[in-house]
C-alpha cells in the first residue's frame, strides 16, 4: 500500500522536501497557510550552500530575477575587507540574492511539476493520539476537512505552531536571534558583494552582539537589516527597529539611503537557532528548517539549512514510506553527524559575545588581522572544505582565543 506524506509549510525547507519526495515518486501533499507570493522577514541572501541545493534541484538561474553575488564585504573595528566566496570542492564560488516573495513559490512550483500537490491559503492543525499524528485538520476558504497522512514533515517556520502542538519545544538555554529588515532604494543595488557590519551599535553607541547587513537585490533596491543574539543582559528590552534605525544612520555613503524612506515597513521576529527545537522526530513525523531551529548562530543564515534539512528529511521519510519503520530515526542521527560539532562551537561563541567587553574587543582588536578575519568568516559561513574541516579544531581554537582576549 502506498503511503502518503503531508508537508506543512511551503518555505524553503517544506518546498525542498516536497520536491525531493515527489521526484523520488512519493505521494506528497504540501500545504501553505499563505498564498505565493508572500513577504517573509528575511535577508533574501543565498549563500553558496543554498546555491548548491538549488543547482541540484535544477533551478533556472538564468530565467529568473536573481542577482548574482561574488562575495562578502565586511566591516569590523574600522577595518573593511572584501572577500570573494572561497573555492570549495562541494559548493560553487558564488551566491545570490532573490526576494523570498518570489523564491519560495518558484521552488514549490518545481515540486508541483514533479507531481507534488500544492495547496495554498490553507492552515493545518494536528490531531494527535498516543504521540502519533492520526489526522490533520486543513482549513481554507472552502471550509475544513480532515486528512490522514501516513507521515508528516513539519516546516511551518520559526514560530511552528504545528510543531508545538505535537510536542516539540525550544531549549531555553540555547540562543535565538532577533532580526528586523526593510527594503530601501539605492543607486548601487547592482553591487556584487553583500555587506556585513560586525560592529553594530545601538542609538547610544553601545556595542551589540550581532551584525547588520546590506544585501543588494539588483533591481534598484537593497535589503537592509540587523540581527542580535539573545545572549546579552537586557535583550528583552531591546527595540530592534531602533537598532535598525541606528544602523541605517551609520551606513557607508556608498549606499546613499540615509534620507530615503524605506519602501516597506520594517518587519522582523525571533529565530530559534542551533537546532534548539526538539524532538526532531516523532512516531510518524519529522521537523525541519526554521521550525527545528536549523539556523546558523554565527550569522543567522537559515535558507541554506532549510534546503539541506528538507532534503535530508525527504530521504529518510521516503524510506519510511517504503516500509522501513525505523527510518525516521536516521534523520535525527544525520542532523547530529552533519551539524553537531559546528553548532556546539557556535553556541560557545555567541554566548561569549553576549559579554559587551568581549564583543568590543572582538570588533576593535581581534578581527583586525585579515588572515584571522578571513578564516573566521569562512567558519561563520560554514564553508570549510572537507580537507580544511580536518583543521576545524585549530580554527575553532583560534576563534576562541579571539573571544578570550576580552575575558582576561
Amino acid at each position: 500500500m502506498t503511503k502518503t506524506v503531508l508537508v506543512v509549510g511551503g518555505g524553503p525547507g517544506g518546498a525542498a522536501a516536497a520536491f525531493w519526495l515527489a521526484r523520488n515518486g512519493v505521494e506528497v501533499h504540501l500545504v501553505e497557510k499563505k498564498r505565493y507570493p508572500r513577504e517573509k522577514a528575511c535577508g533574501d541572501g543565498l549563500t553558496p550552500r543554498a546555491i548548491r541545493e538549488l543547482l541540484d534541484m535544477g533551478f533556472d538561474f538564468d530565467g529568473l530575477d536573481l542577482h548574482r553575488i561574488e562575495g562578502l564585504r565586511a566591516y569590523a573595528g574600522g577595518l573593511k575587507m572584501e572577500m570573494p566566496w572561497p573555492e570549495h570542492s562541494a559548493y560553487p564560488n558564488w551566491g545570490a540574492t532573490m526576494r523570498r516573495a518570489d523564491l519560495d513559490g518558484v521552488v514549490a512550483g518545481m515540486a508541483e511539476k514533479h507531481g507534488a500537490t500544492i495547496e495554498q491559503g490553507t492552515t493545518a492543525a494536528p490531531i494527535v493520539a498516543d504521540d502519533t499524528i492520526t489526522g490533520v485538520r486543513l482549513t481554507n476558504d472552502e471550509g475544513a476537512r480532515v486528512v490522514h497522512p501516513d507521515l508528516v514533515i513539519i516546516a511551518d517556520g520559526s514560530n511552528s505552531r504545528f510543531g508545538r502542538n505535537v510536542g516539540a519545544s525550544r531549549r531555553k538555554d540555547y540562543p535565538f536571534g532577533l532580526a528586523v529588515r526593510a527594503y530601501y532604494e539605492s543607486p548601487h543595488s547592482d553591487d556584487r558583494f553583500i555587506e556585513s557590519q560586525l560592529d553594530i551599535r545601538d542609538a547610544e553607541g553601545r556595542a551589540m552582539p550581532g551584525y547588520g547587513w546590506v544585501f543588494p537585490l539588483g533591481d534598484g533596491e537593497i535589503n537592509v537589516g540587523a540581527g542580535l543574539i539573545s545572549t546579552f543582559k537586557g535583550w528583552k528590552d531591546i527595540n530592534t527597529s531602533r537598532i535598525l534605525d541606528a544602523y541605517i544612520a551609520s551606513l557607508p555613503d556608498h549606499w546613499k539611503v540615509t534620507e530615503v524612506t524605506p519602501h516597506t515597513k520594517p518587519i522582523g521576529g525571533k529565530l530559534p537557532m542551533s537546532l534548539s527545537v526538539g524532538p526532531k522526530v516523532g512516531r510518524n513525523w519529522v521537523i525541519i528548517g526554521d521550525a527545528s531551529g536549523a539556523v546558523n548562530p554565527f550569522n543567522g543564515e537559515g535558507i541554506d539549512y532549510a534546503y539541506e534539512t528538507g532534503r535530508m528529511a525527504a530521504r529518510w521519510v521516503a524510506e519510511a514510506a517504503a516500509g522501513d519503520d525505523e527510518a525516521l530515526a536516521g534523520y535525527s542521527r544525520e542532523l547530529e553527524d552533519v551539524y553537531g560539532d559546528y553548532h556546539r562551537v557556535a553556541r560557545v561563541f555567541v554566548k561569549a559575545i553576549g559579554n559587551p567587553v568581549v564583543m568590543r574587543t572582538l570588533t576593535t582588536v581581534g578581527l583586525r588581522s585579515r588572515p584571522l578575519m578571513e578564516w573566521t568568516l569562512k567558519v561563520m559561513a560554514n564553508l570549510l572544505d572537507p580537507d580544511e574541516a580536518k583543521m576545524s579544531e585549530h580554527v575553532y581554537t583560534a576563534i576562541e582565543r579571539v573571544v578570550n582576549v576580552g575575558s582576561r
